[in-house]
């Protein structure tokens, strides 16, 4: 199977993301938040799924996230629960719907899943969304989705434009606590079969997370996993947090990362990770 080949930098230079964030300020920002430690690293898919490099460890998995990451932003939806809620836009959404009485929450919950139904007449899937999945299928990359959506949108996209194609887990609204508390993704690693030395917990040390929203970067930071941003025009002051390792402007610029050796570019190391799954 042929992928096309995408030449890009973004996963040189975090601050590379998007011209408006291609500044000397950043710059220096970046260059702040490296420290002697080593950045993340996995080893080239290319050599063979499973085949390490000397002291580099191999990639066993990948979690995305679903809205505004395998299909297009629907930032809109945001405004329109928290009308619906008639909380302000510093409120978390679900963070405020679970301090509701049982009658209210359903209520609450109910509306946010008509936003997000009526929203799927829209949804489009994200630029090499299906290059990228057909290429981790060829070098048996397992995937799995944590999100903060219900199912239906879930399953829409993977109905109308990710078909015959697998993830598993799928962890969706449903199980508590969401991100960007580490449960979902630990929860996945575990599923995995990539546990602590615990003998109990996930561990997310050789996956990465794919995400565009702040509670997919810490998430993923916190279950140990390695985080990949996809860069919009809303999430550009990511790029250089603590918790991104790595950005990109387009799903299937993946592609060529992974085949050559995943190398963060925020230097990491001796953080300890949450251990709940």
């Amino acid at each position: 199977m042929k992928f096309s080949r995408v030449t890009t930098s973004l996963h040189c230079f975090p601050f590379q993301c998007s011209p408006r964030i291609a500044s000397d300020r950043l710059r220096k920002a970046l260059m702040m938040s490296t420290s002697s430690k080593e950045p993340r690293r996995f080893a080239p898919l290319k050599h063979g799924v499973g085949v390490a490099a000397a002291g580099v460890p191999t990639l066993k998995g990948i979690v995305f996230d679903v809205d505004g990451t395998l299909c297009m932003p629907q930032n809109y939806m945001f405004s329109q629960m928290r009308r619906a809620l008639s909380i302000d836009k510093g409120t978390d959404i679900l963070d405020h719907i679970y301090t509701l009485p049982p009658d209210a929450q359903a209520i609450a919950f109910q509306r946010i899943r008509d936003i997000e139904s009526a929203a799927c007449d829209s949804q489009a899937p994200q630029p090499g969304l299906l290059s990228l999945m057909e290429y981790l299928d060829s070098r048996s990359i397992p995937k799995g989705i944590c999100t903060r959506n219900f199912n239906v949108p879930v399953n829409h996209l993977l109905g109308k434009f990710l078909q015959g194609q697998v993830f598993a887990p799928i962890v969706t609204r449903d199980f508590r606590p969401p991100k960007p508390d580490p449960a979902g993704i630990l929860h996945i690693a575990k599923s995995w079969g990539l546990i602590k030395e615990d003998g109990e917990s996930g561990d997310g040390r050789e996956m990465i997370m794919v995400g565009d929203s702040i509670d997919d970067m810490t998430a993923g930071y916190r279950a140990g996993a390695a985080t990949i941003l996809l860069v919009n025009e809303v999430n550009t002051h990511l790029a250089t947090h603590e918790h991104t390792d790595l950005c990109i402007s387009r799903l299937d610029e993946l592609i060529e990362i992974l085949e050559n050796g995943f190398i963060g570019q925020i230097a990491r190391g001796g953080e300890s990770s949450d251990t709940e799954a």
